[in-house]
């Protein structure tokens, strides 16, 4: 995961094209960030500016601030020989990811549990539904947009714009952290299981039960990722 070595260059027709009242900039920064985020530019890809520009069909200079921009962020990093390419994920990055994840994103779950409407928790009913026919037949793929997206409506029942903004901060790496958590058949069932307790923990408004249940589910995946990196480094 972690490490600079080059896997070549990648397929660069998951790039979106440029839609309309978007600067150049702007499209070539969210589009290269998409890809990385969402695993279409694997770790180790080299990003040449020049291939870039050609295959976007526009100059480099937007090309290169958005390069830049993605490198100031931890996105990319520079290659001693020139050019840059997709950062791997650290053992550093994963504990300081799920360590601020396990205490914001609980006690987000905790404020759930006291402020949801009976109505609210039906589209979070819907989600672990999709998840589980993904899940029957074995159609992993979709799985990290839908986990994501009972995440995103769970944390908005906490009615704490603040607090969800703070947890958006980390909305990108935790999407590239979940992608390789749920590859893992038993992490990807054992998370829909939590996410059908954590359901019933808010619908009775047990505050402290579902915090606990969330933290618990966040450092779970923390170690699951953790041990990855041992078998690698082994």
């Amino acid at each position: 995961m972690a490490g600079a070595a080059e896997i070549g260059e990648p397929d660069f027709r998951a790039l979106k094209s440029l839609p309309e009242r978007k600067s150049l900039g702007q499209w070539v920064y969210g589009s290269l960030k998409a890809a990385i985020v969402k695993g279409d530019l694997l770790p180790g890809s080299r990003l040449v500016e020049s291939r870039l520009a050609d295959v976007m069909g526009i100059s480099r200079t937007p090309v290169r601030e958005a390069i830049h921009k993605l490198e100031r962020e931890g996105f990319l990093d520079q290659n001693p020989t020139g050019g840059f390419f997709v950062s791997g994920l650290t053992r550093s990055d994963v504990e300081e990811t799920f360590g601020i994840r396990s205490v914001l994103e609980s006690y987000a779950a905790r404020l759930a549990a006291i402020h949801h409407l009976k109505e609210e928790l039906l589209p979070l009913k819907k989600k672990i539904e999709e998840y589980q026919r993904c899940l029957d037949r074995e159609d992993m793929a979709p799985l990290p947009e839908i986990n994501t997206e009972f995440h995103d409506l769970l944390y908005a029942l906490s009615h704490s714009p603040r607090l969800v903004k703070m947890i958006n901060g980390l909305r990108d790496q935790i999407y590239r952290f979940r992608q390789l958590i749920l590859k893992m058949d038993e992490m990807a069932r054992e998370s829909n299981e939590d996410h059908i307790l954590m359901l019933e923990f808010i619908g009775k408004r047990d505050a402290e039960g579902v915090e606990r249940l969330v933290r618990a589910h966040i450092l779970r995946g923390q170690e699951a990722l953790l041990q990855e990196f041992d078998m690698q480094d082994e």
